[in-house]
């Protein structure tokens, strides 16, 4: 059975960097759940951050492909490189999503690991930027497919696979 990877904050569960959810109320998801279709995961606490946390952004003008390739940095507001929890997770998220035959992702937009099309610039700014997060970037690379909340139509096309 295909099963879809879902950032745990948009499951209700409080563990973005701040100590809350990002929950995502819709009808298609919930049936899903219902369904057991849903795999959560937050990459950053498998990658071994705590909740709370200092917020975190991928160094200005570079992406999680960047973070992968080591040729950029994830910072954390006070200056300090949270970049190896980052990739910790990412990894782990790969890993869960081939443990439960996940061949599509909902994750959660902006942030610098579950990012889909826009993650924040890079400058503690508050502004956000287009660019995939770390573990976006690891779960593409490893061919699964990800989706963003705003493209949870689309998603909704693809899976679950018809069998």
């Amino acid at each position: 059975m295909a099963r879809l990877l879902v950032s745990a904050c948009l499951m209700g569960q409080n563990v973005r960097y701040d100590g809350q959810s990002k929950t995502l109320l819709n009808a298609t998801l919930s049936r899903w759940d219902r369904l057991g279709l849903l795999v959560p995961f937050c990459p950053e606490l498998a990658g071994g951050l705590a909740v709370p946390r200092l917020p975190s952004e991928i160094q200005p003008g570079c992406n999680g492909d960047d973070v992968l390739a080591s040729r950029a940095r994830v910072i954390d507001a006070k200056g300090g490189d949270v970049t190896a929890a980052f990739v910790a997770g990412a990894q782990s998220a790969v890993e869960c999503a081939r443990a439960h035959g996940c061949s599509h992702a909902l994750l959660t937009e902006a942030s610098p690991s579950c990012g889909s099309s826009l993650i924040y610039s890079g400058d503690h700014d508050g502004k956000k930027r287009v660019g995939m997060g770390v573990t976006t970037a690891a779960l593409r690379a490893a061919g699964v497919t990800v989706y963003g909340p705003d493209d949870l139509d689309a998603l909704a096309t693809s899976f679950p696979p018809k069998v």
